[in-house]
């Protein structure tokens, strides 16, 4: 009987990396399936369950773990009893857990607890919000880690990981930016209804620590983008704390210069990157793989701080107006040669072939301090 695999998503972000790696197992001949929770449920953020159930040939179990505005701390305590007693009936061979939201770490809690096998991606990431902490907890919690980079895997190895335990695979969803994205531009823009012939992408999350600000920071950000003249197509936030604050914003912008959409298709999404202008916000998209596909980007606040470093990349707040215009007017549509840094987009070869291995299915239940 092949081995059962569980993957958690709460997020677009996280399934989007979570993909490749599924299809990879599955090509190795693993039993798939996913626990679907957090944004996926909510129809607002574009009800992307539906996105991840077209998965072909796996389990789908869902948990609506929220409702709009919630607590993230009451999150967590509603997600680790929905997946305590989902894994209570369901018991697999292995959950692999994604980086850094409260959905993984309930999942990862709970495996810890039930000693129950489990595989973090990409930890050992630095990154300027309290995300960090938690997907340094999920280190600490989980059984083995599949990181993106060496400077990653010494992060690992610094918190007292055992070095047989962490791989480096690279970045997953760099292997669906490596690969056709299976549709043309033109039919990215008929089914979000993108009416512009150049565009630049802006995405910009809430940060947890600066509630107070976050919409003024919003505010000061479109502002600019507003005032360049250019047009964009902007993905809708995610749903932590102060999020209303930057909808206020986006729904205040020019209709016909800015598209808003709550969510796409990662593949469509990967094309949309493939021919944009350049892209503006805090999301990790705009550190991690508009450098891989060589993308001017214009990393703005904290919430991605010393992430990664790439000629592409530039750092500003979103209240120094000078560099928001100075970086729009000079380095619109100025590709950059690729950056691999973190990877070559073969993550899920090389994460199906550890699984495949027989080493990494005989590890002791029980985790130790290495220093």
């Amino acid at each position: 009987m092949s081995k059962r695999l569980l993957f958690v998503t709460g997020t677009r972000a996280d399934y989007g990396k979570l993909e490749p790696l599924a299809h990879a197992a599955q090509q190795a001949g693993f039993a798939i399936s996913f626990f679907i929770t957090g944004m996926h449920m909510m129809r607002r953020y574009g009800e992307t369950r539906l996105e991840v159930k077209r998965f072909p040939e796996a389990d789908f179990f869902e948990l609506v773990n929220q409702r709009e505005g919630d607590a993230l701390d009451f999150i967590l305590s509603k997600t680790i009893l929905g997946f305590s007693d989902f894994v209570h009936e369901h018991r697999p061979d292995l959950v692999i857990i994604h980086g850094d939201r409260v959905e993984a770490l309930a999942a990862s809690i709970v495996c810890a607890m039930k000693y129950i096998p489990s595989a973090h991606i990409e930890g050992g990431e630095v990154s300027g919000t309290i995300d960090e902490s938690i997907r340094h907890c999920n280190t600490k919690l989980c059984a083995t880690h599949f990181v993106s980079s060496e400077a990653a895997r010494a992060r690992v190895l610094a918190l007292g990981e055992s070095p047989d335990s962490v791989y480096n695979i690279g970045s997953p969803e760099l292997d669906t930016h490596a690969r056709p994205s299976g549709v043309t531009i033109e039919e990215v823009k008929k089914r979000y209804a993108i009416p512009f012939d150049e565009y630049g992408i802006a995405v910009f999350h809430p940060v947890t620590s600066e509630a107070d600000t976050i919409g003024a920071q919003a505010a000061s950000l479109f502002g600019r983008l507003e005032a360049s003249g250019k047009c964009f197509v902007v993905i809708a936030p995610n749903n932590d704390p102060g999020t209303e604050d930057i909808f206020a914003v986006l729904e205040t912008l020019s209709k016909e210069r800015f598209r808003l959409i709550p969510s796409m298709r990662f593949n469509y999404f990967s094309e949309l990157m493939k021919h944009a202008a350049v892209m503006v916000g805090n999301s990790s998209a705009g550190v991690r793989e508009a450098p891989f596909l060589g993308l001017p980007s214009l990393d703005i606040g904290t919430r991605q701080t010393n992430r990664a470093h790439s000629p592409s990349i530039q750092a500003s707040t979103a209240f120094e107006i000078d560099a928001i215009d100075c970086f729009l007017a000079e380095r619109w549509a100025q590709r950059l040669p690729m950056d691999a840094s973190f990877g070559a987009g073969d993550a899920a070869t090389r994460f199906a072939d550890i699984l495949q291995s027989a080493d990494y299915w005989s590890r002791p239940a029980q985790k130790v301090f290495t220093s």
